[in-house]
């Protein structure tokens, strides 16, 4: 096993090796433009933000109103992502939707997948919003109808990215258990998104649980579980193998035209304990670039993702697919201000005094921090489409 300070090491070369990460945005300075990497940068505070509220937008989930929900503070709402050379636009509603008139758009992941895809609503709520389309009422499983642009935004929940079983209450160990199969692709969106133009695939918190892990039908070992001489199988094996068989799956739709890109992990921001044991996001402002070092659990993730997309960026280019990398990971490492903490219900603050109390340092409050994914979604769609 890699030191965490080599794991450290790697990521800052693997981010230098990005090509795909760099955009043409307007210099500062002279010159008309250049090619600035938009991933390295700082927060700065932004006078103007929020560009929409809780109140103007009607599309936030309950756990992620934090407002709705009584958090106190605004300070955390006041800030923009600042490249270190150049200046990153704010997110344009209009000209993102004749961007995409005709398209669809499609989000593969967790629910922090569709934290950003609710992020894009509200973001896109101050020009129109969209018809309900869903054949279910699941909100891991909506289809969202922009009529007068033609344009559809679906979100397909995967934890996993990959088939998986959900456990059951009762029964032996193994089936208390999460059961993935790591060489099998989870057709409940696979199946789904070949004519999807571009297609967003992200995933990483679910992979810190108990699991059972299965290869060729056969189970292989656990993570967390207290079997005797069972094989303990480690996340550099078992997430990077997630996600080569999601990228993989992708690039054997035979219909698939569109364009993939693979947002990296989110890392969360508990402090003083784990989720389950005290542990809480209640700092008010973004740190400072450098303060914050990640656990060495999504370090390991990052790299997976880094190095399997690039596996993936190579095969796709075989036959004329596009991949792109959304590297969040650096900037939002810096906003443990972000999250709902105990506000992400109503509710929690309530059960205060209970031992059921916690808090969440995984998603982000809307509006808040998240809404940075769009505005760099949009620049990345801009460069590729050509800009507007």
């Amino acid at each position: 096993m890699a030191t965490l300070t080599t794991l450290f090491l790697i990521l800052i070369i693997n981010h230098q090796r990005i090509q795909q990460s760099l955009f043409v945005l307007a210099s500062p300075s002279s010159s008309p433009s250049f090619q600035c990497d938009v991933w390295t940068g700082k927060w700065v505070r932004d006078p103007e933000a929020p560009y929409y509220t809780n109140e103007t937008c009607s599309t936030i989930q309950e756990h992620q109103n934090c407002m709705k929900n009584g958090r106190p503070d605004r300070d955390f709402l006041k800030w923009r992502w600042k490249p270190d050379r150049c200046e990153l636009p704010h997110f344009d509603p209009l000209s993102f939707l004749e961007l995409l008139r005709g398209k669809t758009l499609s989000f593969v992941g967790d629910s922090l997948a569709r934290n950003q895809m609710q992020s894009l609503m509200c973001l896109l709520s101050k020009v129109v919003y969209p018809e309900d389309i869903s054949e279910t009422r699941d909100e891991n499983f909506k289809r969202m109808y922009y009529s007068e642009y033609n344009f559809t935004i679906s979100i397909f929940w995967s934890p996993f990215l990959i088939k998986s079983k959900q456990p059951v209450s009762e029964g032996p160990s193994l089936d208390r258990m999460w059961k993935l199969y790591l060489d099998e692709t989870d057709d409940n969106w696979t199946s789904k998104v070949e004519t999807s133009d571009y297609l967003i695939i992200s995933g990483g918190t679910w992979f810190t649980r108990p699991l059972l892990f299965y290869e060729e039908r056969q189970v292989i070992g656990c993570q967390y579980c207290d079997i005797k001489n069972f094989p303990k199988i480690q996340i550099s094996y078992f997430h990077r193998m997630a996600f080569r068989t999601a990228l993989r799956g992708i690039n054997r739709l035979a219909s698939y035209r569109g364009t993939t890109i693979v947002r990296t992990i989110s890392p969360p921001h508990f402090e003083n304990g784990a989720w389950d044991h005290g542990g809480d996001c209640t700092r008010t402002r973004p740190a400072r670039s450098g303060e914050r070092k990640m656990e060495k659990v999504y370090a390991e993730m990052y790299r997976n993702q880094v190095e399997e997309f690039e596996v993936a960026k190579k095969e796709g280019r075989k036959r004329g697919l596009e991949f792109m990398l959304m590297d969040m990971t650096g900037a939002m490492l810096q906003r443990p201000d972000g999250h709902p903490s105990g506000y992400w219900s109503s509710s929690n603050k309530e059960s205060s005094g209970r031992k059921e109390r916690h808090n969440d340092c995984v998603h982000w409050c809307l509006p808040g921090p998240v809404d940075l994914w769009n505005d760099l979604l949009f620049h990345m769609l801009r460069d590729l489409g050509g800009a507007l």
